[in-house]
């Protein structure tokens, strides 16, 4: 998926970003949107919501995985993307209104909170601002010894664009049906275990539906398409926070918002401040950091590490 990817953003000169973003990232998030959607229609919302949280979580702190592949130099030095910034800080809003939907009066039209529309809308802006940026950017990175272009990484797959759109298309098929079945497993483990729903979500599924991300990536990075795998992360945790905004409308118990326990708003808070920190990383671009990789690396990783143990401490 990621090659393939790759030679969709160089044929279709969207860029790399764009496409990591909209396409890979969406690709292979197919297996988490189907946990959560999946799980929500069967009453289990915490499960569902913990799933999205954990999922971007976790797909965070690949990227400082992906950061330890890439010997050079720190990855968000390499990759510098005016996308991806904006891409970054969308996510933050995206993230930002699940929690004043849960702090405001459980309110519902057909058993759906008002801001689940407004989710979808904000998302779908936020595309329409990245294609914006990439066609006219108002802000350039500085351009070192160290930074790779889109323009260094060569298309070689020489087979037409229809068939590659149709290959990539069959691999997100088989990604969906596998989230059907992780999320099926989660539940039956979550009640067979005894294990609250929230730790099934945010450190089992989550994780386990989140590989595609960490596969692709780390493909991304070897192929030496650093935009694309920094891309497929950030818009495929964007196009995880619309899990949130399926699971509302396959709960039909009323507002998932108001159903979830202070785990799921724990999960909230630790992606915002994930996102904060991988954003100033982006705009820093630390050449080097501890053992190589950027601090902002470093901090995904414990504030990633801290959270789970926490989380699983509390069972």
């Amino acid at each position: 998926m990621s090659g393939y990817a790759d030679t969709i953003a160089d044929r279709t000169k969207f860029g790399e970003a764009l496409v990591g973003s909209v396409l890979l990232g969406a690709g292979t998030s197919i297996a988490g949107i189907v946990t959560s959607t999946s799980t929500a229609a069967s009453g289990a919302a915490d499960l569902a919501i913990t799933n999205a949280l954990g999922g971007i979580a976790a797909q965070t702190m690949f990227l400082a995985l992906a950061d330890v592949a890439y010997r050079k130099v720190n990855l968000e030095h390499a990759a510098a993307s005016a996308v991806n910034l904006g891409q970054a800080t969308v996510l933050i809003i995206l993230i930002a209104l699940p929690i004043l939907a849960w702090a405001t009066p459980d309110f519902t039209i057909w058993a759906i909170n008002p801001l689940t529309p407004i989710l979808v809308g904000v998302y779908l802006l936020g595309l329409y601002n990245a294609h914006k940026i990439h066609r006219r950017p108002m802000w350039f990175p500085r351009s070192t010894k160290d930074t790779r272009s889109e323009d260094d990484d060569e298309c070689e797959d020489m087979r037409s664009l229809w068939l590659i759109g149709t290959l990539f298309g069959a691999f997100t098929i088989i990604v969906g049906l596998s989230g059907w079945i992780v999320g099926m497993t989660g539940l039956e483990l979550s009640g067979r275990l005894g294990i609250s729903q929230g730790v099934v979500g945010a450190l089992g599924t989550a994780v386990i539906t989140s590989l595609p991300e960490l596969v692709t990536t780390i493909a991304a990075v070897r192929r030496g398409a650093l935009q694309l795998a920094i891309g497929g992360i950030i818009g495929g945790n964007m196009f995880d926070a619309l899990f949130i905004a399926s699971s509302d409308i396959a709960y039909r118990e009323g507002s998932i918002y108001h159903a979830v326990s202070e785990r799921a708003i724990f999960w909230m808070a630790l992606v915002l401040l994930m996102t904060a920190v991988l954003l100033i990383g982006l705009l820093r671009r630390q050449k080097q950091g501890p053992a190589g990789i950027g601090w902002e690396s470093v901090i995904l990783l414990v504030l990633w590490g801290g959270g789970a143990t926490l989380q699983a401490t509390l069972g």
